[in-house]
């Protein structure tokens, strides 16, 4: 195990020091709030630190586990929280200034689960305005930095950007994000994270600000496979208060198939057509993955899609828009309330989508998927690879705003199918390339076996931002 700043440790190597007393909760919470006082003044991926609560639960955390009352092996390890997920009476604003006083009247199951299991949340982290945007910025909140880059300030991805940011620059060990159209894997792969997007239902949205609450889906943000599949596994599970979860099949441990390997699998590459509008050095990093894959025993083929990716975006938009209407509509239509421009005339866009359009949009969804499945259940294919974006990270100042970076991403969260982001590689400037590993819905343990044979052939995930600890 890494010694010195614990920080630098993942959060799976802070469990297990934790649990063998080599290190106390309370020297790991002060090690993370020490980073995050050094640094998010700079990089701004937090929108609330809970420093004295912190520290309180991690003395707590610290008698526990010593008097022998430890809840668990995650007992004391810090977690940080995107900035739409209710803590009771605190203040989650969604990443809008119209909701800068706006206090949760509930706790998230989801956070209810994480501090049953012994977490301790470090904070709330920046969000595009409503969740709904992939670049990551926010015009009246700030965007965070990505800290890839010193000296140009360039895209985080969003809509979970301090998410993002904070993991990378090791403020947090890991980190909640929420994925409608790539909002967990668009950060994960412009920071170098691994980032899980979970199938619908599989985790509970109740107390979670909804943007399209039939795609919403939370996930996990870490640094390595492991971390994102310990996470996961504390996460998912049925829920009274969100009826999606009570429809979805019984939670499944990933642990037991995670380390079997790929031998034998059988994985897609996406076709030659989705190659365009791709940079060379991701099309690059993209090819060396099938590669290193290749080379640990899975079959790479081909394999006829029935839809084109960019097709599958402007679907997905119509549903988000439609549904992201509903639910913030009244806020955006208030020229009143300092809303971001762009946000704003996205989700006007779905003040034009009537009923019957909405409604032929949900069939047309339905339609895909079953295609869409058919044809990977012909080819016998296990999970379909494509990169996470066509490019990596870009300069803030040449973000063009009426479009977006989820080229790869959106189709997923229309087919309600899970998908893995992980970093693969690094272009000539440094900047973190990524990989996306998606599988049929509910089959997250299947992603995440397929991620993490394949950092155990790379090192693209143990690198970090420069002065971050290399």
């Amino acid at each position: 195990m890494p010694t010195g700043d614990p920080s630098l440790l993942s959060a799976s190597e802070l469990a297990t020091a934790i649990t063998g007393r080599k290190l106390s909760p309370v020297e790991i919470i002060e090690a993370f709030l020490a980073r995050i006082a050094a640094q998010d003044q700079r990089l701004h991926a937090f929108i609330a630190v809970y420093a004295d609560e912190a520290r309180l639960a991690a003395e707590a955390a610290d008698k526990a586990i010593r008097s022998g009352h430890q809840v668990g092996p995650l007992h004391g390890v810090p977690i940080a929280l995107k900035d739409l997920i209710d803590l009771d009476g605190r203040v989650t604003t969604g990443g809008s200034m119209a909701w800068r006083e706006r206090r949760s009247p509930t706790t998230a199951t989801l956070a209810k689960k994480l501090v049953a299991a012994g977490m301790i949340v470090l904070g709330k982290t920046h969000t595009v305005e409503f969740a709904m945007g992939g670049w990551g910025t926010n015009h009246h909140l700030g965007t965070p930095r990505n800290p890839w880059d010193t000296g140009v300030a360039r895209t985080p991805g969003g809509s979970s950007s301090g998410s993002g940011v904070a993991v990378a620059s090791a403020m947090a060990p890991w980190a909640i994000g929420t994925d409608t159209g790539g909002s967990v894997r668009l950060p994960a792969s412009w920071c170098g994270l691994s980032g899980l997007k979970t199938t619908v239902g599989r985790v509970s949205c109740h107390g979670i600000l909804p943007l399209a609450p039939s795609l919403d889906t939370p996930g996990p943000m870490a640094r390595s496979v492991d971390d994102a599949a310990l996470l996961f596994s504390v996460m998912q599970g049925p829920d009274p208060l969100d009826r999606l979860t009570l429809s979805a099949p019984a939670p499944v441990d990933p642990f037991p198939m995670l380390r079997r390997g790929v031998n034998g699998l059988r994985l897609a590459r996406m076709p030659a057509a989705e190659r365009d509008g791709c940079d060379a050095e991701v099309l690059a990093a993209y090819d060396g993955a099938l590669e290193t894959l290749a080379r640990a025993g899975a079959e790479i083929v081909d394999i006829a899609l029935p839809l084109a990716f960019a097709d599958a975006t402007a679907a997905t938009g119509r549903i988000i828009g439609s549904e992201a209407y509903r639910a913030t509509g009244a806020l955006v239509d208030d020229p009143a309330l300092p809303i971001d421009p762009a946000v704003r005339s996205r989700i006007q866009l779905g003040r034009d989508i009537r009923a019957h359009e909405y409604l032929a949009a949900l069939v047309e969804r339905d339609r895909m998927k079953a295609e869409f499945l058919a044809a990977l259940d012909r080819a016998g294919i296990d999970a379909l690879l494509t990169p996470t974006t066509q490019t990596a990270a870009i300069p803030v100042d040449a973000v063009d705003q009426t479009t977006t970076p989820a080229h790869f991403t959106r189709v997923f969260n229309l087919l309600e199918m899970c998908a893995l982001a992980l970093p693969s590689g690094f272009t000539a400037r440094g900047l973190p390339l990524s990989l996306q590993i998606a599988c049929r819905p509910y089959d997250e343990a299947m992603a995440l076996r397929i991620g993490w044979a394949y950092q155990q052939a790379t090192d693209w995930h143990l690198r970090r931002p420069p002065g971050f600890g290399g």
